[in-house]
């Protein structure tokens, strides 16, 4: 084992000649009580396993399957964001076999969601261009010889003009995600003085990916398929929302409206 249990928290054994210990303060979090160890990630930043199990379930909270470090670069205010194994995290955060089976878990069902499977086939087939809902799957289109493409929203053989990014001329071809824009419930942000009756599911305002807030910490939050850090109440960047506002304080401009069109995300 890599950790002691003391009080219900976990603790790095200071015996464990496997980790680089550091005695400076927890990068995650800026915590300076120098009482629990810190260890050194594959970065550079110091973690403790409490603090890095914390950020990454977040992380798997919002849908993200990536670890990426939060921390800030030496002097700067640029995030480092280097990307961590599940394997490093595992053995830093200092799993428990309970949370172990909810990483695997809640990791596995996310990568699912990059792939869907072939109506004809059933072979799985990642969509390339997130803008376009016509998908080619080359397995058919090489055993049929001629193209056949099928639709990631209902999962039928393509049919209509192509590309579009609404919807198929199927019948029943509807956005589900659109949808629940439209009519879902409204929440509110404890910790985030004057914010309430928001959306509670909002389309990322860069690439279009349906989050939604778990109402603790800030307002932003940040998108699991572009990385992008944005205001969950008014919809804009994180940088320009707090270019009038702040981090627990309700938006200059108020609480966006339901959205009624999902963005489409230009990686140019």
């Amino acid at each position: 084992m890599t950790t002691q249990q003391q009080e219900g928290e976990k603790r790095y054994d200071p015996k464990d000649t496997t980790l680089k210990f550091v005695t400076r303060h927890d990068d995650i979090t800026l915590d300076d009580d120098l009482v629990s160890l810190r260890a050194e990630m594959s970065c550079g930043h110091a973690v403790t396993p409490q603090s890095l199990t914390g950020w990454c379930r977040s992380l798997l909270d919002q849908g993200q399957y990536k670890f990426m470090c939060p921390a800030l670069k030496n002097g700067t205010l640029q995030k480092c964001g280097a990307e961590w194994s599940y394997q490093e995290v595992r053995r830093l955060a200092a799993l428990t076999p309970e949370e172990m089976q909810h990483f695997e878990k809640t990791l596995a069902a996310a990568i699912y969601c990059k792939y869907k499977s072939c109506p004809a086939c059933k072979t799985f087939v990642e969509r390339q261009e997130l803008s376009n809902l016509s998908v080619l799957c080359t397995v058919c289109t090489a055993d049929k010889g001629q193209r056949y493409e099928f639709c990631w929203q209902c999962l039928k053989q393509w049919k209509g003009p192509a590309p579009r990014s609404d919807r198929c001329d199927n019948d029943g071809c509807i956005n589900q995600d659109l949808e629940l824009l439209k009519n879902c419930k409204t929440t509110s942000l404890p910790q985030v003085a004057g914010v309430t009756n928001c959306p509670s599911i909002r389309a990322c305002p860069t690439c279009g990916q349906r989050v939604e807030h778990d109402k603790t910490g800030c307002k932003n939050i940040l998108c699991p398929r572009c990385n992008k850090e944005f205001c969950f109440v008014c919809l804009k960047l994180k940088e320009k929302c707090l270019e009038t506002s702040s981090y627990f304080i309700a938006c200059s401009a108020g609480v966006a409206p339901r959205q009624t069109s999902i963005p489409t995300w230009n990686r140019n």
